[in-house]
């Protein structure tokens, strides 16, 4: 037997999956293989990375994110690879995703090259129906979803230089029906569309100070377009510090520092700029970046992304 509460808190997270759909990352700059293919091995080394994402802290059923993943350059080769596994919760659900990455870039000129890349990914999609407190527990259309399987496939253009960078991609080109009723679909994945860019700016003569404008722009079906701009700033190349604002939804403190040659650790927060600042203490955003260099080589590019 279906109850009015029932409805209302399985909207509740369908309006969630329509505006947010991907895990969102305010520090997208420095995981951007999870949205666009094309950046494997665009750093030239072997780089392990690891998030982990709490949003909206003190909201009942509020994402949580973990990702983890890893890309590297082929030897001198064009072609790069990489893998990631992204594990998502918001509510009842729990989605854990896990992709493979290829790519292959050609150098356009003495200072720019253009990668292309392709992502093919398997989902899989748990629906925990008792944490919505149904009146009636054994209401056949209304049952657990265990390991939901369902494959996908993405691609990505990246062109970019040592200061400059620019992407599209589209990691999910199938949408798919993770949950429906006889009647309803109430959740399903739609295509995301990723627009991504920045710039390096040295401030001194020396190089001791640098600037990075980047954006984000994310647009997916029957969902607000979403557009996250940000400004950072590195200092000696071991510090840094800026601020990202989420259009008419957020605003952000970003902080980071490069421990040693290889090991990176940065930090956000974001507090909302709507009315749900009301109901909750903000977001928090943590990550680790390990870096293999061979021959204790260290990398000439300014590491902002």
């Amino acid at each position: 037997m279906r109850t009015k509460l029932f409805f209302f808190v399985i909207m509740f997270i369908t309006f969630f999956g329509y505006a947010q759909q991907d895990a969102q990352y305010t520090q997208y700059m420095y995981n951007a293989i999870n949205i666009n293919p094309a950046y494997a091995g665009s750093r030239g080394v072997l780089s392990i990375f690891g998030l982990y994402r709490t949003q909206w802290v003190g909201l009942d059923g509020a994402p949580q994110t973990a990702t983890f993943s890893a890309n590297t350059p082929i030897n001198n080769s064009n072609v790069g690879v990489g893998v990631s596994l992204v594990n998502d919760k918001i509510g009842p659900t729990n989605e854990t995703t896990i992709s493979a990455d290829l790519s292959y870039t050609l150098q356009t000129s003495p200072d720019f090259k253009l990668s292309f890349g392709l992502k093919g990914s398997a989902n899989l999609f748990n629906l925990d129906i008792t944490k919505l407190n149904p009146e009636d527990q054994g209401d056949p259309q209304f049952q657990d979803l265990d390991n939901k399987f369902s494959p996908n496939i993405g691609a990505g253009i990246y062109f970019h230089s040592e200061k400059a960078y620019i992407g599209l991609s589209v990691p999910n080109f199938i949408e798919s029906n993770k949950f429906d009723t006889n009647d309803y679909v109430i959740y399903k994945s739609k295509i995301n569309y990723y627009l991504m860019g920045g710039y390096v700016f040295d401030l001194d003569k020396l190089e001791y100070i640098k600037f990075k404008p980047a954006a984000l722009v994310k647009m997916v079906e029957g969902a607000p377009l979403q557009v996250d701009v940000s400004a950072n700033f590195m200092f000696f190349e071991k510090f840094v510090a800026g601020v990202s604002y989420r259009w008419s939804a957020s605003l952000s403190g970003i902080v980071g520092f490069q421990i040693t040659d290889g090991l990176y650790l940065g930090y956000g927060y974001d507090r909302e700029t709507t009315k749900l600042n009301n109901y909750n203490s903000g977001s928090h955003e943590i990550y680790l970046r390990y870096e293999f260099f061979k021959n204790s080589s260290k990398m000439t590019t300014p590491r902002f992304f």
